[in-house]
């Protein structure tokens, strides 16, 4: 008997799914703006409830409750809507485990504005240029410190810190990832070596953790800084994409020159893969950091050749849940 193939049956649904999504992006930016989700922390409401909790007209917060629920972030029953445990999580405000609110501003206002051009990027292969004005700066970096913040409390569910004493954090943005550590570790000590201009802020983000015994903070410049040291765990964070081939080649080697031999190296990024099918969240920041200002998400390949030749060996990649990918490696 001869076998039968399936013929699948070519559909549009993939296409206009893309096509369509920066609706369902503005519409998420809007229910957070307005309220929705805080408005259903206490429990379920239907559209006039809703209307009353935000202030936004009944068939405007109606359309908004619906679309929610359509991605996944409501539930719809008898009319009423109600929190899944993801919006309730990291949508609520102040109630939330982590308020993705002023990351979702950032993009509403500061990204989506910004995407506007990159038609000119894609033709011109010339990176985006970033202008704000004092209140559009405030916004951007409260957002991407949220979303640093995000990436961390992700690093920290994935990775465990309690084998190590002695960590470096090179030329972060951000103490969050760290703190994950110091929060999990009792006996972990950290060392920032961070751009100057961050010195201050890292020193008073982690003395109001209550983690200034346990960590040190220095200034250098990221592209030259060579700490040196015997450290067990080095933390590389959202540093190579701000960086070009020869910049990230010796920021490896002088990580590496500060890592005692064996030594962990946990390097936070975007990167573009070889897998049959590319992780979205990765490819839609390389189109994302090349538009904003110009930075560069690398092939994961590309990085392993620099990890190799300033003496680590690549031991595996984890991809963190709506956040970046680790690449971990040993100093050898």
């Amino acid at each position: 008997m001869t076998p039968t193939t399936a013929i699948q049956t070519p559909s549009p649904e993939t296409i206009v799914d893309i096509a369509i999504g920066f609706m369902g992006a503005k519409q998420l930016f809007a229910a957070s703006r307005v309220g929705l989700f805080p408005a259903l922390a206490d429990g379920p409401l239907d559209a006039a409830g809703l209307a009353t909790a935000t202030g936004v007209p009944e068939r405007q917060v109606r359309i908004l409750a619906d679309s929610m629920s359509a991605q996944g972030l409501l539930t719809r029953e008898g009319g009423r809507y109600a929190l899944t445990a993801d919006s309730a999580a990291f949508l609520t405000g102040a109630r939330a485990e982590l308020d993705l609110g002023p990351f979702l501003a950032f993009l509403g206002s500061t990204s989506y504005t910004q995407w506007l051009g990159y038609d000119r990027t894609v033709d011109s292969d010339a990176p985006g240029v970033l202008e704000l004005d004092e209140s559009g700066w405030g916004d951007f970096l409260a957002g991407v410190m949220r979303y640093n913040e995000l990436h961390a409390a992700m690093l920290g569910r994935s990775f465990d810190f309690s084998p190590y004493r002695d960590a470096l954090d090179l030329g972060g943005l951000s103490p969050a990832f760290a703190l994950e550590g110091l929060k999990t570790n009792p006996d972990l000590r950290v060392r920032f070596v961070f751009d100057p201009q961050s010195v201050e802020p890292v020193r008073q983000a982690v003395a109001e953790a209550g983690y200034a015994d346990r960590t040190t903070v220095e200034g250098a410049e990221t592209a030259t800084a060579a700490p040196q040291g015997a450290h067990d765990l080095v933390l590389v964070n959202h540093v190579i994409h701000r960086f070009d081939d020869a910049q990230n080649r010796a920021i490896l080697r002088n990580a590496r020159a500060a890592a005692a031999d064996g030594a962990t190296l946990v390097l936070l990024d975007f990167f573009l893969d070889d897998d049959p099918q590319q992780r979205k969240i990765d490819a839609l920041h390389a189109g994302e950091y090349y538009n904003i200002d110009g930075t560069v998400v690398y092939p994961e390949a590309v990085v392993r050749t620099w990890l190799t030749d300033a003496g680590w060996r690549a031991e595996r990649t984890v991809a963190l849940p709506g956040s970046p990918r680790i690449l971990v490696a040993t100093a050898v």
